[in-house]
């Protein structure tokens, strides 16, 4: 929608966890069926991220940033 509606150049999707492959599931349909030969991978970060969790224990999960622009 945000190509479409607003106009934007690029577009970023981030994600973490349990969510990555969702995220990369959005910009597979958005890069290849709804926006086809429009907009493409520009870049991508692959990252982890340390926090508490509940029980008071260190805990690392993994993080994602896949930037689509218009091509």
């Amino acid at each position: 929608m945000q190509f479409t509606t607003q106009g934007a150049n690029e577009v970023k999707v981030k994600a973490r966890g349990k969510f990555i492959s969702r995220a990369v599931d959005i910009v597979e349909v958005a890069s290849k069926r709804f926006l086809e030969n429009t907009v493409g991978v520009k870049d991508i970060k692959i990252d982890s991220e340390e926090f508490e969790n509940k029980e008071g224990k260190t805990v690392r999960v993994s993080t994602v940033e896949i930037v689509l622009a218009r091509k």
